[in-house]
């Protein structure tokens, strides 16, 4: 066999590897996108267009006609204000109490550590529908219903236990010596923590930052429940209302739909190189 020959038949089974390795990642990526893009299109679909007897795949006309009748017709601004406060209250509130409490847990010894760990673990296992009782009776007798600080503090009751547990392991595979290093150059021990521990740990920070974000973004059973009006209702409870018992109105859900999307998006995109550079921050003097 020549060697031409021969390295165009390396050529060739390489290629087929790619694309037997690529070709389902490929098919899966589509499957999961396949959702997004049928709502972008649908969003920008005439009305006409969106129900008829045949599946028009691409909009013939394509309007924005939707997203403009979604701040007309709706209070989207205020609800789109409500959540963005409100998620970025409950993410910040919770990364600050979870940070804190992994902390102690990952680095003191202390009567009770196991059961408050176990205790974290086992709310976890428990839905999120047997806390609206006890919250709404505490809510009322305090009267915080109808607040933003009732949404926080319902959202933060329920991502704190998760994100502690997640920061918990991410803190045991920082190594002591690290924080013994600096306290020995002249750091005291919340010294340490801040300058060598935290950036070490900012990646799980980020990822625990973006998960509560977007779980309080896209909650819907607590902010229907202990909210009533307008001043304080968030983002999901206002698209339920374009679903009506006989009218579903599909453009400007799938509007509000996308338009929703967008600061979970912002904020991944945002946070991401930070996330990144959390891998080499917090390096000490050897």
């Amino acid at each position: 066999m020549t060697p031409k020959r021969h390295a165009h038949q390396g050529m060739e089974s390489a290629g087929h590897r790619l694309i037997g390795l690529y070709l389902p990642l490929l098919l899966f990526l589509l499957f999961l996108l396949l959702p997004i893009i049928w709502t972008i299109i649908t969003s920008i679909k005439p009305a006409s267009e969106i129900i008829t007897l045949r599946i028009r795949y691409l909009p013939i006309e394509p309007t924005l006609e939707h997203y403009r009748s979604l701040f007309r017709t709706l209070p989207f601004a205020a609800y789109f204000r409500n959540s963005l406060f409100v998620s970025s209250g409950a993410a910040l509130f919770s990364l600050v109490l979870s940070t804190s409490a992994a902390y102690s847990v990952s680095r003191f010894r202390y009567r009770g550590r196991g059961m408050v760990m176990l205790l974290f673990l086992t709310l976890n296992m428990f839905p999120i529908v047997l806390l609206l009782i006890p919250l709404f009776v505490i809510f009322r007798s305090l009267q915080l219903l109808d607040t933003y600080l009732a949404l926080i503090i319902a959202y933060s009751t329920y991502a704190i236990p998760f994100c502690c547990w997640m920061l918990t392991g991410f803190f045991n595979s920082i190594p002591h010596e690290l924080e013994e290093s600096g306290m020995v150059d002249g750091c005291t021990h919340g010294m340490a923590f801040v300058r060598i521990t935290l950036p070490l740990a900012a990646p799980a920070m980020a990822a625990t930052l973006i998960y509560i974000f977007i779980y309080a973004w896209n909650e819907f059973l607590f902010a229907v429940t202990f909210t009533r009006s307008l001043a304080s209702r968030t983002l999901p409870v206002g698209l339920a209302t374009l679903i009506g018992q006989h009218v579903l109105n599909w453009g400007l859900l799938t509007a509000g739909g996308v338009v929703s999307s967008i600061p979970a998006i912002v904020l991944f995109m945002f946070i991401q190189k930070y996330m990144t550079a959390g891998l080499t921050a917090g390096a000490v003097k050897g």
